[in-house]
């Protein structure tokens, strides 16, 4: 015989209740006697019932359910956020659909069509730049979007991050100032804005304040490629580079080892900075100085501001900007 499925009906007929009040144990709702809520619970404890999360959407207009496209599971940088934005989806009772896009155009309008289906109350979207056809979904579905830990090519969407302009800034002065007259920046690629309008350009001010004239060959593209950066250790000793700015610390570790392989020490030889503070970062040896981000909180703040918009408290799209800072490790040198 085959086993029925246990309903709010079933729940409701074993502990002689109606459906409205299991439906308000369910919810929450305080307003049910101390004794009546203690008996539903034993029996959706005994029934082992689980609330329809489908049916409930349909009654409140609502799926609690929140999409976040995420382009790495495996990048502890991408993991960190999506720890933050975990936590306060749990403490606000959402629930997570995680989807990977492996930084494909194709794949992340796939995956962004398939949450909007599934009638997700928003999105958190993570990665770098997006297609016209995405954009265009985003903006017919008025499903609320915050981008996490990255900046966009759409000024419409609200963004949690740190002064990416400011930090390269920084980072490339930083070095600069340890008498390193070449440094080199090291990107992922300039297709993204985050790269071509951001970070590049705090590379180029930092160049300027020591009047050193920009030179487009000490741009390093690897593509986000962790052997391509592994690669680029010879031709930037060859060019008399000392230092590099760094845009990934996947990258920031495949050029430490490859001038390691070759003989180059680091940090005597040849400095690095790299952007994100996150696992990498830490593990090698030596380990790499770092921009420093909240990663945590800007995942936590993203989905904070995500309840808030799909509440209908904020329609904002203004940027939240988060505090960086450098830490100092052992691929610098210091003191200088």
């Amino acid at each position: 015989m085959e086993k029925q499925a246990v309903t709010i009906y079933t729940v409701a007929r074993e502990a002689r209740v109606s459906m409205a009040t299991v439906s308000r144990v369910v919810n929450g709702n305080p307003n049910v006697k101390p004794e009546t809520r203690q008996k539903v619970l034993d029996v959706i404890k005994k029934l082992n019932y689980r609330p329809n999360a489908v049916a409930r959407g349909l009654a409140s207009k609502k799926t609690t359910t929140v999409g976040v496209i995420i382009p790495s599971v495996t990048n502890p940088y991408f993991a960190e956020l999506a720890l933050g934005i975990d936590d306060i989806a749990t403490m606000y009772k959402y629930n997570i659909i995680l989807a990977n896009s492996d930084f494909n155009d194709d794949k992340i309008l796939k995956v962004a069509r398939g949450l909007l289906a599934k009638q997700v109350d928003g999105i958190i979207f993570m990665g770098h730049d997006m297609s016209t056809e995405l954009q265009q979904e985003f903006a017919a579905s008025n499903t609320p979007v915050v981008v996490a830990g990255s900046i966009v090519n759409d000024d419409k969407l609200a963004t949690v991050r740190i002064d990416y302009q400011n930090a390269a800034k920084e980072a490339t002065n930083y070095l600069l100032n340890h008498n390193n007259e070449r440094v080199a920046f090291v990107v992922s690629s300039l297709d993204y804005s985050i790269n071509s309008k951001y970070r590049l350009a705090g590379y180029k001010e930092a160049l300027a304040e020591h009047n050193i004239p920009f030179e487009s060959k000490y741009v390093i593209e690897t593509n986000g490629d962790y052997n391509r950066a592994y690669e680029q250790a010879n031709h930037l000793m060859e060019q008399g580079i000392k230092a590099a700015y760094v845009s990934d610390d996947d990258l920031a570790a495949g050029l430490l080892n490859g001038l390691t392989d070759n003989n180059v020490k680091v940090p005597d030889d040849f400095e690095i900075v790299t952007s994100n503070d996150a696992t990498y970062a830490k593990i090698t040896r030596p380990t790499l100085t770092s921009i420093t981000q909240p990663l945590y909180d800007i995942g936590a703040i993203s989905m904070r501001l995500l309840t808030k918009m799909m509440d209908g408290e904020t329609d904002s799209s203004d940027d939240v900007i988060l505090n960086h800072g450098i830490v100092e490790r052992q691929s610098t040198r210091r003191g200088k």
